[in-house]
């Protein structure tokens, strides 16, 4: 045996890898064997911040700035080039008459027992009469429809958006009504040939009534 003096003390060398540091077939450092290069997902999915499925590059929802479902059916937001459905004029009369049977038998025994001065009896009917009364607007407030409002298929809403109006605004909107009344009752008339349907009150309360059916 010839003397190396690369190998001074006859060990047995080794077959040289490819590449410093790096076994034969294996990936490059840092980088387990099957697995993707960095900031690239597993699977083909797309990148980060983006759901299972959705292309890259395009949001899976509407951004902000969108306009919002309409809150009922056939309502559309003013402003986007569609018309709500109106009720007209005699749906909504017939609808506060509706709401008038309603009160008609406190009224009854509200004015039996002021006309015979019976305090219990007319007392019972105050009590109903106020009673119904808030009954009907919380209904309105939270829903849109009082008993009259829900037999003849209308809601009353807000013109921005389409939701109810809350039961505080339900209130003022009925306050309002008394310009409707001041002027001769023209203000409950108006919606007879308003383009938007309304009286008074909703104009100035920002409020329309639609058809829900």
């Amino acid at each position: 045996m010839s003397y190396d003096p690369n190998n001074p003390y006859g060990q047995p060398q080794q077959n040289p890898q490819p590449g410093y540091g790096q076994p034969q077939g294996q990936p490059g450092y840092g980088q387990p064997q099957g697995q993707p290069e960095y900031g690239q997902p597993q699977g083909g999915q797309p990148g980060y911040g983006y759901p299972q499925g959705a292309p890259q590059g395009v949001p899976p929802q509407q951004g902000y700035g969108y306009p919002q479902q309409p809150a009922y059916p056939g309502y559309q937001q003013p402003g986007y080039g569609a018309t709500p459905p109106y009720a007209n004029w005699g749906q909504r009369f017939l609808g506060t008459l509706v709401d008038g049977l309603v009160f008609a038998l406190p009224y009854v025994l509200y004015i039996a027992g002021m006309a015979s001065k019976n305090a219990a009896l007319s007392g019972i009917g105050g009590i109903l009469l106020l009673g119904i009364f808030i009954w009907q607007l919380i209904r309105e407030g939270r829903t849109g429809q009082t008993v009259g409002k829900q037999a003849l298929g209308i809601r009353l809403v807000r013109e921005s958006d389409g939701q109810p109006l809350g039961v505080g605004m339900a209130f003022v909107r009925r306050l309002a009504h008394f310009l409707d009344g001041i002027s001769c009752y023209i203000g409950f008339l108006w919606p007879a040939w308003d383009a938007k349907r309304q009286t008074f009150a909703d104009k100035i309360c920002g409020t329309i009534v639609i058809r829900t059916q």
